[in-house]
């Protein structure tokens, strides 16, 4: 995969319903956070919540914190601006 494809797929990630999703709703919600409570909220099985989590996590928009046997999901910096820039393309189109 050269640079352009890999720069194609991390564009793409954005204009996915369920990454777009779950910044939005991370950013929203400052509770602890973590896997099983994610994927219900944007309506997607576990298993492709924890895909969708670590794309964002090798593209830095997110963390994890070990608590005990939980991850506990955290947006890093640049995940809450990509999340406020999701929020303003909804604004923009409603």
């Amino acid at each position: 995969m050269d640079a352009s494809e890999t720069m194609k797929d991390n564009f793409d990630i954005f204009f996915r319903r369920k990454p777009a999703l779950m910044l939005v709703s991370l950013k929203k919600n400052t509770r602890m956070r973590y896997g099983s409570i994610l994927a219900k909220e944007v309506d997607c099985t576990y298993s492709h919540a924890v895909k969708i989590l670590q794309t964002l996590e090798i593209l830095s928009l997110v963390g994890f914190e070990k608590k005990g046997r939980i991850k506990i999901i955290k947006l890093t910096k640049k995940g809450k601006e990509v999340a406020d820039a999701i929020e303003n393309i909804q604004k923009l189109i409603r």
